[in-house]
């Protein structure tokens, strides 16, 4: 199954249109976690070498990113992205309907059938989740979210201490998640600011929780 699974990823790959997410860095030719990683460096070095300025950094996680996928809109997405019906239908079936069983030594559970989620394992699951994720996008030109499968982060380059844009972008994308399903794990998601600024005063949480 995992031979056919990466011939269906090889063939999504080729079909996707150029105009995809360019700050999705997974499941992309010659890019890299590296390259996310420089992306996110450079927008933020370059801006803070303008006066009165810093940045922000908030590293978002989610509550098991996989699993909450829902497959009707997925594959609306998928749609929106020109995959062809017959490929989706094709998704969508392997997505819905699937049995699920525990194994405990020689103990097994009951069976249960699951219609959420992407299979643990599989090879298809981190591009149907990095293509369920194709549009959650920067609203704002100062705002970057970077992005690589599920390791999502937003960069939010600040002037003259205006955080306006930012902290509606950090709204925005607490309402994409929303839309979409997935879960913010609070405990994990972090947030840093780089300031090199001398004599500046102490920054505020730039994210509610």
């Amino acid at each position: 199954m995992k031979c056919f699974e990466r011939l269906v990823m090889e063939h999504i790959k080729s079909v996707l249109p150029p105009t995809i997410d360019p700050l999705q860095f997974a499941y992309r030719a010659k890019r890299s976690s590296e390259d996310g990683i420089c992306s996110a460096l450079h927008s933020a070095l370059t801006h803070l070498e303008r006066k009165d300025s810093y940045v922000r950094l908030l590293f978002v996680d989610f509550s098991s990113a996989f699993n909450t996928i829902v497959s009707q809109r997925l594959i609306c997405k998928l749609d929106e992205l020109g995959l062809s019906t017959s490929l989706c239908n094709w998704i969508l079936d392997f997505l819905c309907q699937r049995p699920q069983v525990v194994r405990v030594g020689d103990k097994i559970s009951a069976s249960i059938t699951l219609s959420t989620g992407a299979p643990q394992g599989c090879v298809l699951s981190p591009l149907l989740f990095t293509l369920l994720t194709h549009d959650c996008t920067a609203t704002y030109s100062d705002n970057r979210i970077v992005k690589f499968a599920d390791d999502t982060t937003l960069v939010g380059l600040i002037t003259k201490g205006d955080e306006t844009r930012y902290r509606s972008e950090v709204d925005l994308l607490t309402t994409w998640c929303r839309d979409n399903n997935l879960l913010l794990n609070v405990d994990k998601t972090k947030e840093i600011v780089v300031d090199f600024r001398k004599g500046h005063t102490k920054h505020l949480l730039g994210w509610r929780g």
